[in-house]
């Protein structure tokens, strides 16, 4: 998302299209204008689902966010991404649009008012690239802005006062999906614009899904079901973890209004970038699945690994975004960043996503109940990660990773004895230690089927070089129903070890139908934490257990600035510079390992002068989980504020930024000389 140039009006008359620009008057040639009458396209106000697009979620590739405006998004990258998708067996998967986004242009339009394909990044023009995509089965899209000027820093040719032209231009040409961005709209009225190059497209008689761009500015989702096929509710998603969780913070509110023809989306998917974990990825994509969202990858194929390719191609979770019923998911609880989200399916049965915002693995549990489905003497789960099939009495739960998610499908059914019971398995609460120094922790199997888990056994793993011993049973004969099965175990990292957190595997294997046995495998983890040093010292100069940004890295002793490690300038909050502190954008979190060591925290907090006049964001701090102090929301007019929290006997101690409630832009905030008294 973009900033926009100062307000414009817009009006047609005499046969003419004209926006009045800052007090001159731009008169489009009436070519470009509306015709005076369209041909009949089910009527204006005629809900889109009827013209038989997007019944299904759209499926397939946007370019944007893997090469913005540079030289390697052109004629071969969009050609290789074609290839691949039939290549790879995405095709088949369901993605079908392969979309140009933003550059595709010249800047200037030729004397007839005709947009220009670039001949540098497209030597044989847009009509032969479309023919080469639909020459694969697939299908093309194209993107302009409902404005002026498209996004894009250069300012590319935009559709205000030249919708039927462009109209024209992208049928002639081939395209079956327009995205429509909303940069230099001069202030006219989105429903307008949007309105009009509906009209536009109808118009030509070739059938292209619409995608409104609009950033939720004006709530598309209120007004837009007859105008457009999805709309944008948010702002740019970026490549990492606080942009995607804000932006589905965003969109799970507004499941009402999803349906087939008509789709909330949350922007692009990020999986294959590199900006996040291989956990992360998952859970955008499970998330975005039991969103019923547009699934467009936002990647560059042509370099994504194979763990990218089994998580854009695990049908499964397709088939949960594609479900032809187009329920969007609904939240059921939230607390503690222990997220249940449930979606109807055709068939009856109910998807359900078990997701943890939080840094540390957490319980996350539900009903089958709580989540729509009719009460039975058994149901069947099926995993649709790990692709197992097993039977619970009723509860759903796991111990989720931290910013993981488990993504299952539930039915009640009467054969559900002739899966094996569902087992939970989990840590009892966030494991510490100190390198080399043994410590005790304790795991829990728990049985969430109604049929006895016969010939229990656990086992616990770490990484190499790490020493895990059990120091209490391993083992049962037969866990019945609802039964719990606790192991404690003496855990020892090497004195080497580095702090931070790291995977280990707990093992359980038991007996199932027929004989057969079964091994299920949970990952959990065990953060190796320094305790901070005596007296007062910079947190910048301290280790953190953990961190998430909304934009970027967490900078120390800078600014953050953009998204590359250390490109922020000096921290400066209303004029005055520092030289030490944190520099986050929201929302973010950092979190530290005290240990119970300290007592005092203090910090000046504010909104960095880098961004002007723009952004807004709340400062928390948080102990053991419990929020002790916050600011109010500030802005770039706020002068700092003094923050400071009581932490004595404090585990953990957690740093949050929020963003005002107006989205995330510009939302850079600095923890400015942030101390710790230990």
């Amino acid at each position: 998302m973009r900033s926009l140039p100062p307000n414009h009006s817009r009006r047609v008359a005499a046969g003419l299209a004209c926006v009045v620009l800052a007090g001159a008057v731009y008169t489009a040639p009436a070519s470009l204008a509306a015709p005076a009458q369209a041909p009949p396209y089910g009527g204006v106000g005629a809900a889109v689902e009827r013209d038989g697009l997007a019944l299904t979620p759209p499926m397939g590739f946007n370019n944007w966010n893997s090469t913005h405006c540079r030289a390697d998004f052109n004629e071969a990258m969009v050609k290789g991404i074609a290839d691949i998708f039939v290549a790879k067996g995405l095709k088949e998967v369901g993605y079908e649009y392969v979309n140009l986004d933003d550059c595709w242009a010249l800047p200037q339009r030729d004397a007839q008012g005709k947009l220009v394909p670039d001949p540098q990044r497209f030597p044989s023009g847009i009509k032969a690239v479309a023919d080469y995509v639909h020459s694969k089965g697939l299908k093309f899209g194209i993107y302009t802005s409902a404005g002026t000027k498209t996004c894009d820093r250069i300012g590319f040719p935009g559709g205000l006062g030249h919708e039927y032209s462009d109209a024209r231009q992208f049928a002639d040409w081939g395209v079956d999906y327009l995205k429509y961005d909303n940069c230099s709209n001069q202030g006219v009225d989105a429903r307008q614009r949007y309105t009009t190059m509906r009209d536009a497209l109808r118009a030509t008689g070739r059938p292209m899904v619409f995608s409104i761009c609009e950033w939720g500015e004006s709530k598309p989702w209120e007004w837009a079901s007859d105008v457009g096929h999805l709309w944008r509710t948010t702002g740019d998603i970026n490549d990492s973890w606080g942009s995607t969780l804000a932006i589905m913070k965003k969109n799970l509110p507004l499941h009402a209004y999803a349906k087939p023809g008509n789709w909330n989306d949350p922007d692009m998917l990020e999986v294959g970038n590199g900006g996040m974990t291989g956990t992360e990825y998952r859970t955008q994509f499970s998330l975005w699945s039991i969103m019923a969202a547009p699934l467009l990858i936002g990647s560059d194929l042509r370099k994504a690994d194979e763990k990218a390719f089994e998580i854009l191609g695990n049908r499964e979770v397709v088939a949960v975004d594609q479900d032809p019923l187009g329920r969007q998911g609904k939240v059921i609880s939230s607390d503690g960043g222990r997220w249940v989200v449930a979606k109807e399916m055709t068939e009856g049965s109910r998807a359900v996503a078990l997701f943890n915002e939080s840094d540390r693995p957490q319980r996350i549990a539900t009903t089958a109940l709580d989540v729509g489905l009719p009460q039975s003497a058994g149901y069947r789960m099926r995993d649709l990660w790990r692709h197992t099939d097993t039977s619970v009495a009723g509860t759903v739960a796991a111990t989720v990773p931290a910013h993981g998610t488990v993504l299952v499908r539930l039915w009640a059914d009467r054969h559900w004895k002739s899966y094996p019971p569902a087992l939970e398995a989990g840590q009892s609460s966030a494991w510490f230690t100190q390198a080399g120094v043994p410590a005790e922790v304790s795991t829990t199997v728990t049985n969430l089927g109604r049929k006895k888990a016969k010939s229990l056994s656990v086992d616990l793993t770490g990484p190499a070089g790490w020493a895990v011993t059990p120091t209490s049973p391993t083992e049962s004969g037969a866990l019945r129903a609802g039964k719990t099965l606790t192991t404690t175990w003496s855990v020892k990292a090497p004195p080497s070890t580095r702090p931070g957190t790291y995977d280990v595997t707990l093992s359980a294997a038991y007996e199932g139908p027929k004989g057969v046995t079964r091994v299920y495998d949970q990952p959990l983890a065990v953060s190796v934490v320094v305790l901070p040093p005596d007296g007062t010292s910079y947190l910048s100069d301290t280790p953190w257990l953990s961190v998430s940004n909304g934009w970027g890295p967490v900078e120390k002793d800078r600014s953050v600035g953009e998204s590359a490690l250390g490109d922020g300038g000096p921290i400066t909050i209303g004029g005055t510079r520092y030289t030490k502190g944190l520099g986050a954008h929201a929302p973010s979190v950092v979190e530290y390992y005290l240990g119970g060591e300290c007592s005092s925290f203090k910090a000046m907090v504010g909104l960095d002068d880098e961004t002007g006049t723009r952004g807004t964001a709340a400062f928390e701090v948080w102990v053991d989980g419990r929020k002790v102090t916050a600011t109010e929301i500030l802005t770039n007019a706020t002068p700092a504020q003094r923050l400071s929290a009581a932490v004595a006997g404090a585990e953990t101690m957690r740093l949050v930024v929020t963003d005002g409630g107006d989205g995330i832009s510009y939302d850079h905030a600095d923890w400015a000389d942030a101390t710790l008294t230990c």
